[in-house]
């Protein structure tokens, strides 16, 4: 017998809730780097007790973005200058190659590359910095996915979280890398539609060498 229609949505646990709520709002900076969350506040926001709360700040502490104090709350932490430049040489040892494998690039991985630079024009076009740092994020996870290595797309996925924070941070700080990054994915979506691999490689790390640059002079983003 069919369920009825008006049945109610089944909601996710509510440590669940609290973790996404909590995950996003750091990811997005609504919870900047050095702000105290309590339990209180946090229950109140989600419309839970505080006993979830715990339990999603102590996951969220395992994944290193926040660091609990006992009595007075969870503190989000800014990303250090070390770490922004660890995951920037990691990109670009897993990013080169993989656009390199992606050549010669299948109609379907340039079509939905191409899907993704205009969401991204969308999205600078209103001033969403956290849509647009999801499709960027999104435009290179493609390619690195089309080099078919399970390995290395694991790795890579590994890094999301990061990525999409320090994406939004360095856009906040340098507004003017909203239309350099437009134009950098532009050249990469170019040479491999040229079926040019090394023009490919070279667009790849100039792109990721700009974000390195702004790193230099950085202590950390928050």
């Amino acid at each position: 017998m069919p369920a009825p229609t008006n049945a109610p949505t089944k909601q996710p646990p509510a440590a669940d809730r609290v973790y996404q709520h909590v995950k996003q709002g750091v990811l997005d900076r609504r919870y900047e780097g050095g702000t105290l969350l309590t339990e209180g506040e946090l229950a109140e926001a989600v419309g839970v007790s505080r006993t979830p709360v715990r339990e999603a700040l102590l996951r969220l502490e395992t994944e290193g973005l926040l660091r609990l104090y006992p009595k007075k709350g969870a503190l989000v932490l800014p990303v250090s200058a070390q770490e922004i430049a660890d995951v920037v040489e990691t990109r670009l040892l897993v990013e080169e190659f993989t656009v390199r494998r992606a050549v010669p690039a299948p109609p379907a991985l340039l079509d939905r590359l191409e899907e993704l630079l205009e969401a991204q024009r969308r999205h600078a076009g209103a001033g969403d910095l956290a849509a647009f740092a999801v499709a960027d994020r999104c435009f290179h996870a493609e390619i690195v996915r089309s080099a078919g290595n399970q390995i290395l797309s694991r790795l890579y996925d590994q890094l999301r979280d990061r990525q999409l924070r320090m994406g939004v941070a360095f856009m906040h700080g340098h507004p003017d890398r909203l239309a350099q990054s437009l134009a950098e994915h532009a050249g990469i979506l170019a040479a491999l539609r040229a079926g040019d691999a090394p023009a490919a490689a070279a667009a790849v790390r100039a792109h990721i060498g700009r974000v390195e640059l702004l790193v230099r002079g950085a202590s950390e983003v928050r």
